[in-house]
């Protein structure tokens, strides 16, 4: 079969994997806007360029959902190339329009084109962010390329963001209060006493798990408490932002307490840093299943 993974550049995939399985993931770009400025992420602008932009500048970034002709574009052109298969992997639906969109894009192609229907074409709602689904989309494009069949990468993809756990530690939290879309930092209220919060990032919801006291009680104190609530022996990922002395120092703490080391090390694109803000580590792990 002919098959094509789709999604979007939320998924902060390092670009060395994307340009790696580049015949099999096909990554669609956000826009961001920052005052007078518009940027496709992963196409006009770094990480490292966008971290020192929103430190700089006076405006909050604003991210622009995927539209509905966007997908209607691309789903059209995947059929006019003969795919047989399409596995579209987005943005959780409760942090954005994107998935809704796509649907959508769906519904009105199987209404308008002729033989769309011949094509399948799943659309998961990740229920994460980042990487909490840039890796799990690397592997499936190595399955499908190991000849795995669509529906045995569709069952470990819901596998997958059915156990997703998200943690950040905020070492300056004022993109996410402004952001809004983490409401838990909105909330926390220890920061003129030097305390800087991990932040559990479940299924779109947030929640302060852990408060500490600086920033290196705060990524020991992180370490630890993300470790018990990882299922052992099994893959976690790093996200990094524009705190690189303090998320290696997490890296070497976290893999000597489960025995491995991150299996996918990605900085936060625009999409995320909009409302994370550059100050920040992102840790992925596999937790209990909910669904």
């Amino acid at each position: 079969m002919k098959v094509k993974i789709i999604t979007d550049s939320c998924c902060d995939m390092p670009y060395e994997d994307e340009q790696a399985h580049k015949d099999m993931i096909d990554i669609m770009s956000f826009d961001i806007t920052l005052g007078d400025e518009t940027f496709r992420e992963r196409i006009d602008v770094t990480p490292q360029e966008f971290f020192e932009k929103i430190d700089n500048s006076p405006h909050l970034p604003k991210t622009a959902q995927i539209t509905v002709p966007r997908f209607e574009e691309k789903f059209t052109e995947c059929f006019n190339e003969g795919y047989d298969a399409i596995i579209c992997v987005l943005i959780n639906s409760t942090g954005s329009q994107t998935y809704s969109n796509a649907l959508q894009a769906k519904k009105n192609l199987e209404e308008e084109l002729d033989g769309f229907k011949n094509m399948r074409l799943e659309i998961i709602d990740t229920h994460c962010y980042s990487v909490g689904y840039g890796y799990p989309v690397l592997e499936a494009a190595k399955k499908l390329e190991a000849g795995q069949s669509v529906d045995s990468v569709v069952d470990y993809l819901v596998d997958m963001f059915n156990c997703c756990e998200i943690y950040i530690i905020g070492f300056e939290l004022r993109h996410m209060k402004k952001s809004g879309r983490i409401n838990a930092a909105a909330a926390f209220l220890g920061e003129m006493m030097g305390l800087k919060p991990i932040i559990s990032l479940i299924d779109g919801e947030s929640v302060v798990v852990k408060k500490s006291r600086g920033d290196k009680n705060a990524i020991r104190d992180a370490a630890q408490y993300v470790a018990q609530q990882a299922t052992p022996e099994t893959p976690w990922q790093i996200l990094r932002a524009d705190e690189k002395e303090l998320t290696d120092e997490f890296i070497k703490i976290y893999s000597d307490l489960v025995g491995s080391k991150p299996v996918m090390d990605s900085y936060c694109g625009a999409a995320v840093a909009t409302n994370t803000g550059p100050h920040m580590i992102g840790i992925v792990i596999r937790g209990k299943a909910r669904r």
